[in-house]
């Protein structure tokens, strides 16, 4: 039995996928069965690192979707469109999907997988979110008899290459994203990255298979690292703490989501605090499992192909089984319906530390623990650091408390004259 995939976009991952699935030597049976039928592409002219014969390559994407032949479109395109319209458009003609696609599945999931549960075809993306680790699956398979409490990621290499390398450097912000850029691990534009965009697309993928509740992408709050200094990383260090752009959800007993993508403040014995350069890591803590880890390269050709290939295989395994193909496998497919309720942030607990430049005169620590009193804020610490030019550094770290509170009395202590400004506000976990 031959099953027909068509590949749209022959780029990076797309290359990486048609490799192995053309050595499929010594790899798991069910690829000899694969069969690479048309690959889309935007030039026909173009050098390319795969050898493919030259019926399979078009340029016509939806003479793919709509070919009745083929079984499986595996969207390697990324962006939104005509992502989107391809892939509803390969549903529409009852083809199962594969993508790799995170920026199209966290604003459109719940017009792809509406579409794809009442034409009964799979959209499977263990691809888009980690790259070639493992966590989409485990998820919703290994570790779905857990009551998922939280899960915690460094889920885009970009940033954590450059945060790493300002703390190995001493370095700041624009010098090491340039050095990213050239090397390759950072776009021309990187604002999908520094800004957070990337793991806020990501971390609603994963807390919607989580928690079971579908996520509006655009109500997470996503803080990028543009403002993270070789300063905040010196004080960082000398407090125990290493910096790390952190993708959070929480949730759990029937109450309102929390998710937010920000940098944070990770204590140097948490498990998160050691994965540095390009790679990346998925915490996961449920009931009444405790906390297991992911980790492995988060980006990259082999690793993307990787993932992006154990899911046609999936479903290339569930189609030989005669029995399986008039009812969606629930382990794989997308049944929640309804919408999670996010806790606004101004509801959310966390601890923070924030770097103060004050004036120099006498009780200026002193109005600082008054205006956070009196909004109920508990200071754990409070050092005075050093001068820059004639201001005194101050850095404040809190316990535990609302982020409304906490930016009530921000606004307070931003009133006083001996304030001259805040650089840096960032959580701590």
């Amino acid at each position: 039995m031959v099953f027909n995939i068509g590949l749209l976009g022959l780029g990076t991952v797309g290359t990486g996928t048609a490799e192995i699935i053309l050595d499929n030597f010594g790899r798991n049976p069910l690829l000899k069965e694969i069969n690479i039928k048309q690959a889309g592409v935007r030039s026909l002219d173009k050098t390319r690192e795969v050898e493919l014969s030259a019926d399979v390559m078009t340029t016509d994407l939806e003479a793919i979707v709509t070919d009745p032949e083929i079984d499986i479109v595996v969207e390697l395109l990324g962006g939104l469109e005509p992502a989107r319209s391809l892939i509803l458009m390969a549903i529409a003609n009852g083809k199962h999907i594969v993508t790799a696609n995170k920026a199209v599945i966290a604003r459109y999931g719940d017009e792809i997988y509406s579409a794809a549960n009442e034409a009964g075809v799979y959209v499977l993306l263990e691809a888009a979110v980690a790259g070639g680790i493992p966590v989409i699956k485990p998820l919703k398979q290994s570790l779905g008899v857990n009551r998922i409490q939280s899960v915690i990621g460094i889920i885009n290499g970009t940033t954590n290459y450059i945060l790493t390398k300002m703390a190995a450097e001493g370095s700041d912000f624009a010098d090491v994203l340039a050095e990213a850029q050239q090397l390759g691990y950072a776009e021309a534009d990187p604002s999908a990255d520094v800004d957070g965009g990337d793991a806020a697309d990501k971390i609603s993928i994963l807390a919607s298979i989580a928690f079971g509740e579908r996520v509006k992408r655009e109500e997470i709050s996503c803080e990028g690292i543009r403002q993270i200094s070789a300063t905040d990383i010196n004080y960082a260090e000398d407090l125990g703490f290493v910096i790390k752009l952190l993708a959070i959800a929480k949730g759990g007993k029937g109450q309102p989501l929390q998710i937010r993508v920000h940098p944070t403040l990770v204590p140097k014995e948490h498990p998160l605090s050691n994965i540095n350069d390009v790679y990346n890591a998925v915490l996961v803590e449920g009931e009444p499992l405790g906390q297991v880890m992911f980790f492995g390269p988060g980006a990259g050709k082999g690793a993307t192909a990787s993932a992006v290939v154990s899911d046609i295989v999936n479903i290339v395994g569930i189609l030989k089984s005669s029995d399986r193909r008039t009812n969606l496998d629930p382990l794989l497919s997308c049944s929640h319906q309804h919408y999670a309720n996010l806790l606004p942030l101004t509801e959310i607990t966390t601890r923070f530390y924030t770097r103060f430049l004050c004036k120099d005169v006498p009780g200026v620590i002193g109005y600082l623990g008054t205006c956070f009193g009196n909004h109920g804020v508990s200071l754990e610490s409070v050092v005075q650091i050093g001068f820059q030019e004639d201001l005194a550094e101050i850095v404040v770290v809190t316990h535990d408390v609302k982020e409304g509170d906490f930016r009530q009395a921000l606004a307070e202590i931003k009133d006083l004259d001996a304030i001259d400004s805040i650089p840096s506000i960032i959580r701590v976990l």
